[in-house]
């Protein structure tokens, strides 16, 4: 099957109109056969909900290219794309970002991004994830930099070696391109937050509360941990498998990724 012919089915969390799917479709669309089945506004941190207890709407934005949104979560967006979208002919690969910031270490168990990869994943569907690392608000966004190098990895067939109910979550620094520092296999890490609860009174004088927990800091795993990776400026690649106390090899998806080493190419 030539690479025109890869069917791939984009989602995320952010929603359908979120900068940063918009820029991985862009680029996407460029070499391979895209449908956008997304969230209708924003499912940040839904984790991995389904909506099982009221009915779910889908809505077609445009024919060509193919886009449609929905009233659910992000892993509604796959059953539907898998179920009903894109039934007759099912993609390929499916591929949920561009997150607008990261998704390392713990927070992958939140992220509606990581969920609906994981859901493509769940149903044999090579899956992978990706997020911008947008370190603070007020930063220009390259989400380019992301869209580019999953470009580059599909084209490189990365995703046809992963093991069967394992997926790739991708991490990409926020800056131009020209200042990556190559791609590296990294493993989960752990980021540490505070316990900050914010209480605040509304004009009634009832109390509310916002959780405000903000990050600290990250564990070392001697700069193998997805979070060390993206502070050394270099993009994160790691391999997930979904099924916890089963072994998985992805000898076969680090020789796949050799080449994207030294991404971007000079």
């Amino acid at each position: 099957m030539g690479l025109k012919k890869l069917r791939i089915l984009i989602s995320n969390d952010d929603g359908v109109n979120a900068p940063g799917i918009k820029s991985l479709y862009t680029r996407l669309h460029q070499d391979f056969d895209i449908t956008v089945v997304a969230p209708s506004d924003e499912k940040s941190t839904t984790g991995h909900s389904l909506s099982l207890d009221h009915p779910v709407r889908l809505s077609q934005i445009s024919d060509n290219p193919k886009i449609y949104h929905i009233n659910g979560f992000p892993a509604d967006t796959i059953l539907m794309g898998l179920g009903h979208v894109m039934k007759e002919v099912r993609p390929d690969v499916i591929v949920s970002g561009i997150n607008r910031g990261a998704n390392l270490s713990q927070d992958l168990y939140y992220s509606g991004t990581m969920a609906a990869a994981r859901e493509g994943a769940f149903h044999g569907i090579a899956s992978i994830a990706v997020s911008t690392v947008v370190k603070k608000s007020g930063d220009p966004y390259y989400f380019d930099t992301a869209a580019e190098f999953i470009a580059q990895l599909l084209h490189a067939r990365v995703h046809e070696t992963l093991p069967k109910l394992s997926m790739l979550n991708v991490n990409v620094p926020n800056i131009p391109i020209s200042e990556i520092k190559g791609a590296k296999i990294s493993c989960m890490g752990f980021r540490t937050y505070s316990e900050q609860i914010d209480k605040r009174i509304d004009s009634r004088d009832r109390s509310y509360y916002w959780i405000a927990g903000h990050l600290e800091g990250f564990e070392k795993f001697n700069g193998k941990s997805d979070c060390e990776v993206i502070d050394q400026g270099a993009v994160s690649v790691t391999p997930l498998g979904l099924l916890i106390g089963h072994s998985y090899d992805f000898k076969n998806t680090e020789t796949a990724l050799e080449n994207l080493r030294n991404f971007p190419q000079k």
